[in-house]
């Protein structure tokens, strides 16, 4: 984990959400999954969370989903040229396979922007690669396949890796969703997914970075409690789903 100053180049509305394209040393660029906490002071008593969508010359592009209460957002106030105070890269992010050919990438919420950091280099090792989820996303490459989430067993069962973002309050909905595996089609086995080829990144406030162990952003496993913002936010599959 390292500190150190970066400068906001663009901002960017895509798929509903803000993003902004930031400067700074390499040393700092997040990997997907992970994440930054950035403000325009160095005292700020509330830092944005900065979660990797994609990589860009010299920098990084990053954004922040707010929709949790008292969550950190992009403030009005930045602009291009403002410079920013960051510290990370933080959290624990995905590990894709050089192995995996087949990576199915499953968005809970609105945008899949956390995942989006996963295409590039998927694809860059001759992967296919289909993202599951409740919307059409913007500024996707051609070669990715957009699938409704009503297919979610058959990506499950197709992919060789799988990824997924997930709200932390939106947990029980898709233990629930998965539960029903338990009962396959007809003349079809339930997918097991294995430690290694599954993770998911679960989505919460994570104010302290790490420091404080505030718990604030406390995770519920199988068999214990863990902080998103340092034993995450990217979690293995097992260790969630039973």
């Amino acid at each position: 984990m390292s500190t150190g100053k970066g400068q906001v180049v663009e901002l960017i509305l895509e798929d509903g959400c803000r993003h902004v394209r930031v400067s700074c040393p390499p040393n700092l660029i997040p990997s997907p999954g992970q994440y930054l906490l950035a403000g325009d002071t160095s005292d700020v008593p509330l830092p944005v969370p900065l979660f990797y969508t994609d990589s860009v010359p010299q920098g990084v592009t990053v954004g922040s989903w707010g929709h949790f209460i008292g969550a950190a957002q992009i403030p009005d106030s930045w602009h291009p040229g403002l410079e920013l105070y960051l510290r990370g890269p933080l959290g624990r992010g995905f590990t894709l396979p050089l192995s995996a050919r087949r990576v199915g990438l499953i968005a809970l919420d609105t945008s899949p922007a956390r995942l989006k950091g996963l295409i590039r280099p998927a694809l860059k090792q001759d992967a296919a690669v289909v993202l599951v989820g409740h919307s059409s996303p913007e500024n996707l490459p051609d070669d990715v396949e957009v699938h409704p989430f009503s297919s979610l067993y058959e990506i499950l069962e197709w992919a060789d890796y799988v990824a997924c973002d997930v709200a932390r309050e939106d947990l029980p909905q898709l233990r629930e969703q998965l539960g029903r595996l338990n009962q396959p089609p007809v003349g079809k086995a339930r997918p097991e997914l294995s430690r290694n080829e599954a993770q998911i990144l679960v989505h919460t406030p994570v104010p302290c970075g790490g420091i404080a162990d505030c718990g604030v952003c406390a995770v519920s496993l199988k068999s214990d409690w863990k902080l998103a913002c340092k034993d995450g936010p990217v979690f293995d599959w097992s260790d969630i789903f039973r």
